[in-house]
């Protein structure tokens, strides 16, 4: 008899200590939230996950493109005892974005414009993100982003001056570029022309490109039949990504979120109104936002501060190749 091997799907990680696990608050009762496009939203449900003892100051940690609250699924170099999230030390809150598919508020249940989704913003994002923090008895926050966390950051900065002490932005620009904008059109032209989820795991194989860089690639995905007789190992990548992504998100949130990204414009006058300190984090081969566009951001900023980390990595060196990244968000955010 030949034995047959069961894939399972594999258990997620367990909950650290001082995790309060998975919460959902229903905001905008009251009164509704009046968003950027004009339209007013009601009953907004907030998936939200908080680490450490509660507090009136926190550590407000903003998530990327396709992250969920879980911080300690997707960073785990940064959360824990004597790192830049330390629960011990730290009251870290982390939300679900408007617009999200991770249990707060998506397109699906919000209203209509027109016959499309409604518009949304980043600004919109932060005042949902600081009506959760009033909910939980927050006054004051550190603010933490990398990517779509980072622009999220500088819409906090901009949006909510009074809440925020200081701000660190990873790999994120002040504004999106035509760039940026491009590559965001090409991914949601491919969801729309196949929708259902084949247009969505083009959409990521788009972005993947743009994570990475071309000595990422050629250090990590230069074989060929590795994964698949005969076929290059970079084409079995990236279709192995597209069917993950396909597998946990909503096309709908891809095409909502990437749109706030690119209409994400403040004025550089905006910008020089920021008077918090930030530090800005380039990355030395990240294709997607050049360091030299984040360090120019930050640049107008009264108080900004530029650091480069060194990676062949691409975007994707904050998640994969972190390095001495920890121990300058530590030593920014004790300030």
């Amino acid at each position: 008899m030949t034995a047959v091997t069961v894939s399972r799907p594999l258990a997620p990680p367990p909950l650290p200590e001082r995790c309060s696990g998975l919460r959902t608050a229903q905001l905008f009762q009251d009164a509704p939230l009046l968003l950027d496009c004009g339209q007013a939203v009601s009953d907004v449900r907030v998936a939200y996950h908080t680490y450490g003892t509660p507090s009136d100051h926190a550590v407000l940690v903003l998530h990327a493109l396709t992250g969920t609250s879980a911080v300690h699924e997707w960073w785990p170099d940064f959360l824990g005892e004597d790192r830049p999230l330390d629960p011990g030390r730290d009251y870290i809150v982390c939300a679900n974005v408007l617009g999200g598919c991770a249990g707060t508020t998506g397109p699906a249940d919000l209203p209509r414009l027109n016959g499309e989704d409604v518009p949304l913003t980043l600004r919109d994002m932060a005042r949902v993100g600081r009506a959760l923090l009033e909910h939980l008895g927050v006054r004051r926050v550190s603010v933490i982003g990398a990517s779509m966390g980072g622009m999220l950051a500088y819409a906090w900065l901009l949006e909510c001056p009074d809440l925020v002490d200081r701000a660190v932005v990873i790999g994120a620009p002040t504004r999106h570029s035509p760039w940026a904008i491009g590559l965001n059109t090409a991914a949601r032209s491919a969801i729309r022309a196949a929708p259902g989820g084949e247009g969505l795991k083009v959409a990521r194989q788009i972005a993947m490109l743009s994570y990475r860089s071309p000595e990422s690639f050629d250090r990590t995905q230069a074989g060929w039949g590795r994964c698949r007789p005969g076929a290059p190992d970079i084409t079995t990548y990236l279709e192995h990504q597209g069917e993950k992504l396909a597998a946990r998100f909503c096309e709908r949130t891809y095409l909502a979120l990437t749109g706030a990204m690119d209409r994400f414009q403040p004025t550089d006058a905006e910008l020089r109104s920021i008077g918090v300190p930030v530090l800005a984090v380039g990355i030395s081969s990240d294709v997607l936002y050049p360091p030299a566009e984040v360090r120019t951001g930050v640049g107008l900023l009264p108080r900004g501060r530029y650091l480069e980390l060194e990676s062949v990595h691409g975007h994707d060196a904050f998640l994969m190749d972190p390095q001495a990244l920890p121990n300058w968000v530590t030593d920014f955010l004790r300030g």
